[in-house]
């Protein structure tokens, strides 16, 4: 008769050991369970009432803990470097997002000099200022062949405050470098560029210092550098962006339902392991206009 094989475990048995071992540890009675209570990952305990919970053994806290060195071992600069920057993001209130894929509009070929898209048109001073979350009107066929070249965009990090009032939104655009070259590239392609601007009022690029001078960045792009290691470093905003007006589209709060937010007390590793808890709230830190 051989011997039953070890169970493979996965990153959906790593998922299920992390919220055992951040809950009280009321089981699931599912197949998950059963690999890691075949594999010794996991105990049943009963208690004197007869309830039944769940625990990690030692070799399931070696293996989480095996899991999330070799993950920040894996991270890049880059990663960690945006990793670090969302957290500073998160800890002032905002609500973050992560490599977000986004249509965005970019002038046509054909636009005339200097146009811009309705939504980041900057309103006169005294104008009524009218709040929609998104114009139906932007999306449409004429609209789109006028002089629109659709586009995706794909920024590191895009946030928005959390707060329930549209126009206190302030959607921001974070483009993280971690190399010099990395950032030349980017600074190539100027439809790029304006895609990210489309999707919000303040555009960022975040990179360490002394890979470039202010100088060379656009002047309505900010810039935050860290200066240090990413680890143990600190960002410094050289220079705020310039603000538009924005309106985000359609498309945009469809891609945000769809995606699912940092949480505040994510780190690197736990971020790769493939937790699937809900996204914790946060308090909006930052003042009102």
């Amino acid at each position: 008769m051989t011997a039953p094989t070890r169970p493979t475990l996965t990153r959906f048995h790593r998922t299920r050991m992390m919220q055992i071992w951040r809950s009280a540890g009321w089981p699931c009675r599912d197949a998950i369970e059963i690999d890691l209570l075949a594999a010794g990952m996991l105990a049943l305990q009963q208690s004197p009432e007869g309830c039944e919970t769940l625990r990690l053994t030692d070799e399931g806290i070696r293996t989480l803990a095996q899991a999330r060195q070799g993950n920040a071992r894996a991270l890049s600069a880059h990663d960690r470097l945006g990793q670090k920057f969302a957290a500073q993001l998160l800890a002032a209130g905002r609500i973050v997002w992560r490599e977000l894929s986004l249509r965005a509009v970019v002038e046509g070929a054909d636009a005339p000099a200097g146009s811009v898209h309705p939504s980041t048109a900057p309103v006169p001073p005294g104008a009524p200022v009218s709040i929609s979350l998104w114009s139906d009107a932007d999306h449409t066929p004429p609209a789109r062949a006028a002089a629109n070249v659709w586009r995706m965009a794909r920024p590191d990090l895009f946030s928005v405050r959390n707060t329930s009032v549209p126009a206190y939104l302030q959607p921001m655009v974070h483009e993280v470098k971690a190399s010099r070259a990395d950032l030349l590239s980017d600074l190539r392609h100027d439809a790029k560029r304006q895609a990210y601007q489309w999707l919000c009022e303040e555009c960022y690029y975040v990179f360490p210092a002394g890979i470039a001078e202010p100088e060379e960045i656009p002047e309505h792009f900010g810039i935050w550098v860290l200066h240090g290691s990413i680890e143990e470093g600190r960002f410094e905003l050289l220079r705020p962006a310039r603000h538009n007006t924005c309106t985000l589209p359609f498309a945009v709060w469809m891609a945000l339902c769809k995606a699912t937010p940092l949480r505040s007390d994510d780190e690197p590793a736990q971020a790769h392991l493939g937790e699937g808890c809900e996204p914790g709230e946060t308090g909006d830190a930052s003042p009102a206009p």
